[in-house]
């Protein structure tokens, strides 16, 4: 009797422990995405690309709401895309922004590659595009010098979209000795676009045009100063999150070049692959 409750208990044991086991790898894993409108349905879409949700059909831009299928019991955490590397070492994984990410000197195992592009564009008030301090700011960004400056600084990690690309980042249809002693403001983020900017901040010097870079870590105030006047442009964003703005918030902004573009990328303080998540079924 002794023998058969021993081996009994033994079977229970075994059980409990392959029950564990499976209970674990069904657990599921948190992916953190921002949670602004047009980068959330960027970040599920190269979570779909890689085979991890299904998504509805026909859907602009999807939220968490709109994931399909959801085969490895994924929970997403809708964050904002500022504090997404603060948040690596609470979650399995982030899709983040690659400025964000390069200023957190972290490095992606995956990204959405060379074939998507959101360009990031020098944003106006819609009125204003043909002001001759708005033309002298384009054809400073658009100049062989920013161009270089991003090609040779990272690499790849952000990519030049400037077209017609001056060499001396000038227009010939500014006068630029009525703009002498004017101060041009611009709100930027941090990394790299505070950093891009200083490049053309140097090119205006050249004509006595002061750059007033403004840096927010923010998706909101940088449009809104724009729009109230408080400074003549921003440099953060990409279309269509300017688009949805202008739809939510009632205001009046129009792109008028086309700067850089940021793959968005994987992150993980855990992985170095999706390889934990795809082996836990």
């Amino acid at each position: 009797m002794k023998k058969v409750l021993t081996a009994v208990l033994a079977l229970v044991l075994i059980l409990s422990a392959v029950a564990a086991f499976a209970s674990c790898g069904k657990k599921g894993f948190t992916i953190a995405v921002p949670n602004d409108t047009t980068n959330e349905g960027r970040a599920l879409r190269l979570l779909e690309a890689q085979g991890l949700i299904t998504l509805k059909k026909d859907v602009e831009n999807p939220t968490a709401k709109d994931i399909a299928e959801n085969p490895y019991n994924i929970t997403i955490k809708e964050a904002e895309a500022a504090l997404l590397p603060n948040l690596l070492k609470d979650v399995d994984y982030a899709v983040i922004n690659s400025n964000y990410a390069i200023e957190a000197g972290i490095t992606p195992f995956v990204t959405e590659g060379t074939d998507v592009s959101y360009p990031n564009i020098i944003t106006v008030k819609d009125g204003n595009q043909t002001k001759d301090k708005i033309k002298a700011l384009v054809a400073a960004i658009n100049s062989k010098a920013v161009a270089d400056y991003i090609n040779d600084t990272f690499k790849g990690a952000i990519v030049c979209d400037l077209k017609n690309v001056t060499a001396d980042g000038f227009d010939a249809s500014v006068n630029y000795e009525d703009l002498k002693g004017t101060t041009i403001t611009i709100a930027a983020s941090p990394t790299p676009h505070a950093d891009i900017l200083k490049v053309a901040k140097s090119v205006l010097a050249q004509k006595e045009i002061t750059l007033d870079i403004k840096e927010y870590n923010d998706y909101v105030i940088p449009n809104e100063v724009v729009e109230n006047g408080e400074v003549d442009a921003n440099y953060f964003q990409h279309v269509p999150y300017m688009t949805n703005f202008n739809e939510e918030k009632g205001t009046h902004l129009v792109s008028v070049l086309e700067v850089h573009h940021e793959p968005m990328g994987v992150y993980s303080a855990k992985n170095s692959s999706f390889d934990a998540i795809k082996n836990s079924k």
